[in-house]
């Protein structure tokens, strides 16, 4: 009986980590108008719980964005971008 449990609660465990999976999303973020408007940028994106790399780029205009799914949402970040004064979308 202890074994079938300890196959579930792996089961169990593992379909978790299945859940969770790293994201990456590229955000258009036009309103950038200063080489200091990134750092409020990446700022603001890497408070969101999930964020784990952030790379702003003024001259492209655009966040590229690693997250965990599990924790954080596309909807979260161009939250995130907006409250800091920078609307952003999802570049296509």
């Amino acid at each position: 009986m202890k074994k079938l449990i300890s196959i579930a609660a792996l089961a169990v465990s593992g379909a978790a980590a299945v859940q969770a999976a790293p994201q990456t999303v590229t955000l258009d973020v036009s309103g950038m108008t200063c080489a200091a408007c990134p750092i409020t940028v990446k700022k603001a994106i890497s408070k969101v719980d999930g964020v784990s790399k952030v790379d702003v780029s003024y001259e492209k205009r655009h966040a590229v964005v690693t997250f965990d799914d599990a924790r954080a949402s596309v909807q979260k970040l161009t939250r995130a971008t907006e409250n800091a004064g920078f609307p952003s979308t999802v570049k296509r």
